[in-house]
């Protein structure tokens, strides 16, 4: 891999493209040079990168010549058409949709739990997971390491900027309708969404679970190496902007207790401890929006399972749910001997 790499972006001016552009900037990632990517009602505006205008190009098949690194995310159909053709003009390519997530041919990677798992290249595609997975892992997987998790029981709390733009539009409008006294519209959700929680993200499977619900433990036993490993999730869609939370019952193999928990996740990289329930503290959404981070807290004894641990997670989905852990798989390209 090159170590100054020419890094494309398909899906430029989404909620995750832009954060992706931050995120590279942020973190100085050593771009030799950046194209954008994007569909042809995009191509022609610019977006700004360390201080440079970028102009947006259309997206094609012939797009990636020169291109080391592609960061896809542009939806599931996008990365099918042109994942390949990446691959074929010689990038790597880091896809942000669930296209390639259950591929056993492709690694699905959080590096702070295997990003050993990005030299298995044999399709030259790496699968970003999905967000609530993604941010769960950062504090069950230590605690899988030290004490062997066998399932968990969990809800999520999920933001409505997971769904888009169109969905952060819907929840202010409908605020300012119940404000006003006005009728309430809804576009987006088949329910109001604002002063309400829908259990309801993506479509229905026939055993009454979504698809998101199933995400967790399909991906957790990917990325956790870990094929016994079973999650029971209900997953909800709250008037949050930006950062999911989850609530999480673990049942764990080895003997447990609070403090050794506590320790094993305070040295876990990439996870802010915050509990302290006697001062009110604990993680928040509206706190981890923007943060790199994830945090957890609440951590207590669950009083329902013999060897089993409760706690509470949150992290902002459109960074370590999507934006930064696909830049992190690239920074791990890069830094690959």
């Amino acid at each position: 891999m090159n170590k100054t790499p020419h890094v494309a972006i398909v899906g430029a001016t989404g909620a995750v493209g832009v954060e992706m552009i931050k995120v590279l900037e942020r973190r100085n990632f050593p771009v030799g040079e950046l194209t954008l990517l994007a569909s042809a009602r995009s191509a022609g505006k610019k977006l700004k990168y360390n201080g440079r205008e970028i102009t947006i190009k259309e997206l094609t098949k012939d797009s990636f010549g020169g291109i080391d690194i592609a960061l896809f995310s542009a939806g599931g159909g996008i990365s099918k058409e042109f994942g390949p053709a990446a691959v074929e003009a010689g990038a790597v390519v880091v896809d942000n949709s669930s296209a390639f997530r259950m591929d056993p041919d492709v690694p699905l990677v959080v590096p702070e739990v295997n990003g050993a798992d990005v030299k298995n290249l044999r399709k030259g595609i790496i699968a970003n997971p999905n967000c609530t997975t993604a941010i769960t892992l950062m504090a069950l997987y230590p605690l899988h390491q030290k004490f062997k998790v066998t399932r968990v029981f969990a809800s999520t709390y999920q933001a409505v900027s997971g769904s888009g733009a169109q969905a952060i539009e819907e929840l202010d409008r409908q605020v300012s309708q119940i404000v006003k006294g006005e009728e309430v519209t809804r576009d987006v959700y088949p329910h109001q969404i604002a002063f309400n929680a829908l259990p309801h993200v993506d479509s229905f499977l026939e055993d009454g679970y979504t698809r998101e619900e199933m995400k967790m433990e399909n991906e957790g036993q990917r990325i956790m190496h870990h094929p016994e490993f079973k999650a029971s999730v209900t997953c909800v869609r709250i008037p949050v902007y930006r950062a999911h939370s989850i609530a999480i019952s673990a049942e764990f193999e080895e003997p447990v207790s609070v403090e050794r928990a506590l320790e094993t996740l305070e040295a876990a990289p990439g996870l802010d401890v915050v509990d302290d329930v006697a001062k009110n503290t604990y993680p928040l959404p509206l706190i981890q929006a923007e943060q790199d981070n994830c945090a957890v807290g609440r951590v207590r004894k669950d009083c329902a399972l013999e060897n089993g641990l409760c706690f509470w997670v949150a992290g902002d989905q459109l960074l370590k749910g999507a934006a930064l852990n696909a830049v992190q798989i690239a920074e791990a390209l890069v830094a690959q001997e």
